[in-house]
């Protein structure tokens, strides 16, 4: 079984829903706030790691990123 992460304009998410729902795919659900916005964290830490990799974004120290928890 494969997954699926589809970005849908609140303006058509009913539709959205009910049409999903109406295909008879075995499970389908909406990500809580909470989920939505640990994966917008995630989505936003990876892109900055990318930066990183790519010399584009200045690198933290180990000492400065455990000083800010």
């Amino acid at each position: 079984m494969q997954r699926v992460v589809i970005d849908i304009p609140d303006s058509k998410l009913k539709f959205f829903m009910e049409l999903v729902n109406n295909l008879g795919f075995k499970k389908v659900r909406q990500l809580t706030p909470e989920q939505q916005e640990f994966v917008d964290d995630l989505q936003h830490s990876l892109k900055e790691v990318k930066l990183m990799q790519e010399g584009k974004l200045e690198k933290q120290s180990a000492e400065d990123f455990l000083n800010e928890l």
